[in-house]
């Protein structure tokens, strides 16, 4: 579907627009607070074509939708009107949720609007300094000059960015939030450090501190702001407050001006004689504990964050990792931190190979490659929520991986230099521009040469690719290379039912063929496997399918509905056409056929299985649409005769 139609789908599944407080994405999530969860249809939701899951954590009501969330979010905040600037009344009604959780939406609403261009910097400012530790660019030529600046602004200037977000977040006018994280950096304010001071505070302690000017009798303690973090963050935070303040006082006639005037006339002072001091005296403290647990055991600190990360992603909960990294680039030079993280993507993206190249799934073939590709460049969600995560084994094989990948980066003390690319765009992030390359050799050996080939063999070898993208008991018996195993997906939401519990004696003697029947908790029928509507009766009750494999699958929607001759039936498709897997084929009304006193128990047979050596069906009590229902092998010794494909009888 268009973006627009998906956006306007997720808008009223998720409650309507009235039912959003506020609304953000990042790389491949729509972020919503909702005034009300339970008014979202999350199983909906997660079925929806278009939509990979959806996550609750850290207070947010997430959509994964994949690399194309920018276009489909234009979409929702177009069709819900929603503005940038937050409205404190919804917030005021919103469920803040404990304290951690706050803190989580915290940090991804600071941060999660520049990642993109965070991302960007980093890889122009990685990629410029690979380049010079090559030779092929001169670090005192204009060509350097300038790309560094290109890539090497926007972490200069951080202050002034976070300075936007956060006062977005907090409730108040980013631009504000601009004008006090520019005053941060200030040229004038910066050079006057390279004078003499006037006199030292803290003298002999770890705070000491040269003055050099003062505020009205009031001594400042000058520091380097640039590429800061949690200065501006508590300076936003206090900006707001006072803003919000001032907004209930002041009359409306002169607040235009009078607002902003004595919002920065508090802030900014009070900033730099006691917020920004305190806060980068902080940030170095939380720099120096979070570099001392580390090297504690810089091994399994490697293993725990590699090994985790993933999982961290599942929940959002990496966020509170961000911050701690960035802090730690600007006040130290460096980070080990996330080091460890690096692996992921490429262990994330082998178990995806390893599926790829093993799995007998058609559908799965089809999905792997972009899941893949999106990983190999750092972007793991589609990866994790279509491919690995569903299977189990591949997604803890990848966990694995990335774990012995990362204690590899933390025995052999790797960091990361800058916040840089995501995936291969990464490597350059682990170039000390003070020295070689050799700081990024351990990078690429902890991600690329162990952490990609362990998850790779483990998954292809071990993973049980077939037998875990299945829910059948496999035999024992080894399947003969002549053969070959065709799957068909289940049409249908609901609890499955042997085909000889099935009240209508037809059906229930193979005598139309063998399959089983699915009792159904939703009423929509979606194509099974690709290929040909051969059948479509015109009361809409049974529809019949030629799959690619040359599979012949009847879906009978209920016992004895023929006779209600298509009422409560829509068909989405015509005889003759071409269908993918998954595409919807019928809606029916469950409720109402309920009511007139019809069996809504499904069949869904293979009407030529005399052509294949084995058929194989779900060992499941539940089955969702697009799980897989049956095994069928096909040998190439078996009789290729098919059956009448005119699927005579079923209007019983």
């Amino acid at each position: 579907m268009s973006h627009k139609e998906l956006a306007g789908k997720i808008l009223d599944l998720v409650g309507g627009k009235n039912n959003v407080n506020s609304v953000f994405h990042c790389i491949t999530r729509l972020r919503f607070k909702l005034k009300d969860e339970s008014k979202a249809n999350t199983e909906e939701l997660k079925n929806l074509d278009g939509v990979v899951t959806v996550m609750k954590s850290g207070g947010q009501y997430q959509v994964v939708i994949g690399n194309h969330v920018p276009d489909v979010y234009k979409e929702v905040t177009a069709l819900g009107n929603f503005t940038e600037k937050q409205d404190s009344n919804n917030e005021e009604k919103e469920d803040k949720g404990n304290l951690f959780s706050r803190f989580i939406d915290l940090i991804a609403g600071i941060f999660t609007p520049i990642l993109g261009v965070l991302v960007a910097a980093g890889m122009i400012k990685g990629f410029t300094a690979l380049f010079v530790a090559l030779g092929w660019l001169n670090n005192t030529g204009g060509t350097y000059q300038i790309l560094n600046a290109t890539g090497d602004a926007l972490f200069y200037f951080l202050p002034v960015l976070l300075g936007y977000t956060a006062m977005k977040k907090f409730g108040g006018s980013p631009l504000l939030g601009v004008v006090i994280g520019s005053a941060l950096l200030y040229p004038d304010l910066t050079a006057l450090q390279a004078g003499d001071p006037l006199y030292t505070l803290f003298a002999g302690t770890l705070f000491e501190s040269p003055v050099f000017i003062e505020f009205l009798g009031i001594p400042v303690i000058l520091m380097t702001y640039s590429s800061s973090v949690i200065p501006i963050i508590l300076a936003a935070f206090f900006a707001a407050k006072v803003e919000i303040k001032l907004n209930t006082i002041i009359p409306s006639v002169v607040k235009a001006f009078l607002v902003p005037t004595f919002t920065l006339l508090a802030a900014v002072p009070l900033t730099f004689i006691v917020i920004g001091p305190v806060a980068t005296w902080a940030a170095g403290l939380i720099g120096a504990g979070s570099v001392w647990v580390y090297g504690l055991s810089p091994i399994l600190a490697g293993i725990l964050i590699g090994t985790f990360w993933q999982v961290f992603v599942i929940f959002g909960l990496h966020w509170g990792l961000v911050p701690v990294a960035i802090n730690n680039i600007a006040t130290l030079g460096a980070d080990p931190i996330l080091v460890a993280m690096f692996t992921a993507s490429f262990a994330q993206a082998a178990a995806v190979l390893g599926i790829w190249l093993r799995t007998k799934n058609q559908k799965l073939k089809t999905l792997s490659p972009p899941a893949f590709i999106s990983a190999i460049f750092g972007v793991t969600e589609p990866a994790i929520y279509g491919i690995t995560l569903p299977k189990k084994k591949p997604f803890i094989f990848s966990c694995i991986a990335a774990g012995v990948g990362g204690g590899i980066t933390g025995f052999f003390g790797t960091q990361a230099y800058l916040i840089g690319g995501l995936g291969v765009f990464g490597f350059p992030s682990y170039i000390n521009p003070e020295e070689d390359m050799n700081a990024a050799f351990w990078a690429i050996i902890g991600a690329v040469i162990v952490a990609f080939i362990l998850a790779f063999v483990l998954t292809y070898f071990f993973g049980g690719v077939n037998k875990v993208e299945t829910p059948l008991e496999k035999n024992d018996k080894a399947v003969s290379p002549v053969n070959r195993v065709v799957t068909v997906d289940s049409p249908l939401t609901g609890q499955v039912i042997p085909l000889s519990d099935v009240s209508d004696k037809v059906f229930a003697s193979e005598a139309m063929g063998k399959g089983i029947a699915i009792l159904p908790t939703e009423g929509r029928v979606h194509a099974p496997a690709g290929g040909i509507v051969t059948t479509l009766f015109k009361t809409r009750h049974a529809i019949g399918i030629t799959t690619d494999d040359g599979v012949d699958i009847l879906i009978h929607v209920g016992m004895d509905t023929v006779q209600l001759e298509g009422e409560h039936f829509t068909a989405h498709v015509t005889q003759g056409e071409r269908v993918n897997a998954g595409d919807l084929l019928v809606e029916f009304d469950i409720d109402a056929i309920g009511k007139a006193g019809y069996d809504i128990v499904t069949p869904v047979i293979i009407t030529n299985h005399g052509s294949f050596a084995e058929l194989e069906v779900t060992t499941e009590n539940e089955v969702r649409t697009g799980e897989l229902l049956m095994n069928i092998e096909a040998s190439d010794e078996a009789d290729t005769e098919t059956v009448d494909n005119t699927l005579r009888d079923v209007s019983v």
